[in-house]
């Protein structure tokens, strides 16, 4: 699949509101990891796991097309990402470390959304094999919790 078909959402999973993620993800992992998507630098087997609890999110997502899956219904719209940090791990050195930022709205609530992550990943034969994920709870609380007594963004654009 060339550049082109990745880019006008046919692509597998592709989520245009995931852009930027995907993007400072391929840049941290350049170099390290096959293709020219995040999905193609993804193992079949990999395992993502979230440590963070949130009321409906698992904490851990077994396989590339489990996790394909679960993009397909993300919501929240990403503007930017930035901020990155690159860390090589020398035992193993297959592990590799990004802290990274990402700027966008939450289309439910209409709020700004900030966060900051930490990404624990491992590559076996440059692929994603495994990926352990940190963030800033507060943030996604504060961005999905609408303000008290203010509607829905659905409920203020059909009045």
């Amino acid at each position: 699949m060339d550049k082109k078909e990745r880019t006008n959402g046919s692509y597998p999973a592709f989520n245009k509101n995931a852009e930027p993620f995907y993007r400072i993800i391929m840049k941290g992992l350049n170099g390290e990891v096959d293709g020219g998507h995040f999905w193609d630098a993804v193992a079949e087997n990999a395992v993502f796991e979230f440590q963070y609890d949130f009321p409906g999110f698992t904490n851990k997502i077994e396989g590339r097309q489990a996790y394909m899956d679960w993009f397909e219904g993300y919501t929240n719209v990403i503007h930017s990402a930035d901020h990155l940090r690159i860390y090589k791990s020398a035992q193993p050195k297959n592990v590799i470390i990004l802290e990274y930022e990402v700027h966008g709205t939450v289309p439910s609530t209409g709020k700004d959304y900030h966060n900051h992550f930490c990404s624990i990943i491992t590559i076996e034969d440059r692929k994603i094999i495994h990926w352990r994920d940190y963030m800033d709870t507060l943030a996604v609380m504060l961005s999905a919790t609408p303000e008290p007594g203010a509607n829905s963004a659905k409920e203020q654009i059909a009045a």
